[in-house]
């Protein structure tokens, strides 16, 4: 589907995904109308870097805390519970519109839970010409498919409290905020989570 000349992902009514050698390989989610389709590929490192780069340089250029440029590098993103693999690119007709990364522990924000007791997506970004295409929920869709075939109950991500459109988008998307972490800064990290 277009909208205003750009192309969205739509409704997404089916999710596919096929393994090669016990490795997941790609994602695809097909769209209402069986045209468009979003494929979400592990281990793209490199090109989901990139990606997060240019999203985080154009948010911070109209006026959007976000992360620091020095903080989207191979030596600061990658960890043991964020290795290569972990980095995901979605593809429509070809073409990067998003990446983020894709945990199945997060010790930093849910220290008490146990790997792979959900999903916690990061550094979640998509380019701005696949804006406003509900984009966030195709890619929701295809990480609940995977915990779904992993038998893993939730899915769930954190941003800044004060940051109240992507707030909106998260919230929109089927999250609950379930815990607010506040920092003695002043500043606040929202905890968020759906339940696969």
């Amino acid at each position: 589907m277009e909208v205003d000349g750009r192309i969205c992902a739509g409704v997404i009514p089916a999710i596919r995904y096929r393994k090669t050698g016990g490795c997941m390989e790609a994602y695809s989610v097909k769209t209402e109308t069986g045209v468009d389709s979003i494929e979400i590929v592990p281990d793209k490192m490199e090109d989901a870097i990139r990606v997060m780069q240019e999203v985080a340089e154009w948010a911070r250029g109209v006026g959007f805390r976000i992360w620091p440029q020095e903080w989207l590098t191979r030596d600061e993103l990658v960890s043991d519970e964020a290795k290569p693999e972990n980095f995901f690119i979605g593809t429509l007709r070809g073409r990067i519109v998003c990446a983020f990364i894709l945990q199945w522990s997060d010790s930093e924000y849910w220290p008490d839970e146990p790997e792979y007791a959900a999903a916690y997506i990061h550094k979640l970004c998509v380019r701005r010409e696949f804006a406003h295409c509900g984009m966030t929920k195709s890619i929701v869709a295809a990480v609940r498919r995977l915990c779904m075939e992993k038998g893993i109950r939730y899915i769930r991500l954190d941003t800044g409290l004060d940051e109240r459109k992507i707030r909106k988008i998260y919230l929109n998307a089927g999250f609950k905020i379930v815990d607010i972490i506040d920092y003695e800064n002043g500043n606040s990290m929202a905890l968020y989570e759906m339940e696969v």
